[in-house]
């Protein structure tokens, strides 16, 4: 079998730039069909062209500048703390709905708090 399955594999720029830029559009894409909007609206919102979210789905470069891997880690980092402020409201509602004391809310919180302990 050898070890090849061990080796741990360093990951690249262009991988974490992937990733970003795949979760990014993930979140953003409305349904079927949607992936190129999804591009054009992140693009829109943070800068980042939209040919670069189409590059790194469709044909991922060897290399990547790095004035578009900040604006992706930007961008990306920005997303993430909108996406926290969506679930804050939402443990608000939940919590004028179902009370303080559900365990829903109180999982959701968690997650703020262990999120906010890590920043």
């Amino acid at each position: 079998m050898g070890n090849k399955f061990l080796q741990a594999r360093a990951v690249s720029a262009v991988d974490m730039a992937q990733s970003w830029s795949r979760a990014m559009v993930m979140a953003e894409t409305r349904g079927p069909g949607d992936m190129e909007n999804a591009m054009r609206r992140l693009e829109a919102r943070y800068g980042v062209p939209w040919r670069t979210f189409w590059a790194l789905r469709y044909r991922p470069p060897k290399s990547i500048c790095a004035d578009i891997w900040l604006g992706l880690q930007g961008a990306h980092a920005a997303e993430l703390k909108r996406q926290m402020r969506k679930l804050q409201h939402d443990i608000e509602i939940t919590k004028a709905i179902a009370g303080p004391g559900d365990s829903v809310v109180a999982e959701a919180q968690a997650l703020v708090a262990a999120d906010e302990g890590k920043a």
